[in-house]
């Protein structure tokens, strides 16, 4: 929206200058988003109290958890309001990817949002089946990577895949367009959709699984979509993509905006969500956000560094899966319990300190995954 007064403005005040600069813009989104979650913060746990949204404690958890039972949550609702209000505001919106992953994120909140409303309206901590929810993530997910595949069609997409560390390696394959063209796709179309639905669900899953302790994954995701907004800028800017060799899509670039704007409202967040939180996220905020990071990931073309970018994500769903299969094929568990952080927990790590120690692990995978760029 602000950028229309750059385009409108720019020749009869040059200070309106300032806004044709994605630099410029991002800045400013992200302390828009950090002040409209400070701001509204407050008035959301009121609301939620006075509604009685308070989260349900698994049974079968840690039993220090008990006493959180009653907590507001669903806060993941200001955390999705002040990422689209900053983007719509700061960010060129006839850029068609800022809406394709403004629309994804929404689609993967009212997954959440919906699954917290059934635990909040069964008293229990029991929302959408298992089932349920894995389908409608991937439909979304799937929508998501069709409509890339038009975008590629157009020009205004690649499927490449690039891989870290290797400059040359980029897989191609032929395929027979729908309507009877051919195209070359470097990825092939139907393998290239199920790459995004794993991209997505999985990313969207485990930035969930993460959330279990005050301020856990909400601190870990700062750090992740910090280290996006740099990628993102990079990946959009002509000089930089081609010193860094990187597969340049002059469009993207505005995703920074948007990239600026959840890290600016993760932080807003995080003030109320820091132990002891005042709020939790919910699934609505966990899912959303996991997918946003994910379409981020996939647009920009750094899917394959997203398990860097989101080290402690991936670390967190792993612990379940290999918790799970352990258990089913031996009878036998690997962890105390399962996400990672309460094996720590059980351990007698106190909560602070697996919080933080989690969070110094993000970091060093983030920053690992900007070297990344030069080291190919």
């Amino acid at each position: 929206m602000f950028y229309y007064l750059y385009l409108k403005l720019h020749f009869e005040f040059h200070i309106f200058n300032l806004f044709r600069y994605i630099t410029f813009r991002t800045a400013y989104a992200s302390l828009t988003a950090l002040l409209l979650s400070l701001v509204l913060g407050p008035w959301l746990v009121r609301k939620l109290k006075e509604f009685q949204v308070g989260q349900y404690i698994r049974e079968d958890g840690p039993q220090a958890h008990q006493t959180k039972a009653g907590t507001p949550t669903m806060g993941g609702v200001l955390i999705i309001l002040c990422i689209v209000v900053p983007t719509v505001l700061w960010s060129d919106l006839s850029n068609v990817f800022v809406w394709l992953t403004l629309g994804t994120t929404l689609a993967f909140a009212a997954i959440g949002f919906w699954d917290d409303y059934q635990k909040v309206r069964r008293r229990q901590n029991l929302g959408l089946t298992a089932r349920g929810k894995f389908l409608l993530q991937i439909l979304v997910s799937f929508v998501f990577g069709v409509i890339l595949v038009f975008l590629s069609a157009r020009g205004l997409y690649s499927t490449t895949l690039i891989f870290p560390f290797f400059k040359r390696f980029r897989p191609t394959f032929l395929i027979s367009h729908f309507l009877g063209n051919v195209w070359t796709y470097p990825l092939a179309f139907l393998p290239f959709l199920l790459f995004v639905v794993l991209v997505l669900v999985g990313s969207s899953n485990a930035v969930n699984l993460t959330d279990g302790l005050d301020g856990l994954a909400i601190g870990c995701l700062v750090i992740s979509a910090s280290a996006l907004t740099v990628l993102t800028y990079v990946g959009g800017h002509a000089v930089l993509s081609e010193y860094l060799d990187l597969e340049h899509l002059p469009r993207v670039g505005e995703l920074t905006i948007f990239c600026g704007s959840m890290v600016g409202a993760s932080l807003g967040f995080l003030w109320y969500n820091a132990y002891p939180a005042e709020i939790f996220m919910g699934d609505v905020g966990s899912l959303s956000l996991g997918g946003a990071m994910a379409a981020v990931a996939v647009i920009i073309k750094q899917e394959l560094l997203l398990p860097f970018i989101g080290g402690i994500f991936v670390i967190e769903a792993l612990s379940v899966i290999l918790q799970v299969g352990s258990f089913q094929l031996r009878g036998k568990r690997i962890f105390r319990m399962a996400p990672l952080h309460h094996h720590f927990e059980l351990g007698g790590w106190k909560e602070s300190k697996i919080i933080a120690r989690f969070w110094i692990a993000a970091l060093v995978f983030a920053l690992f995954a900007l070297t990344t760029l030069k080291l190919r």
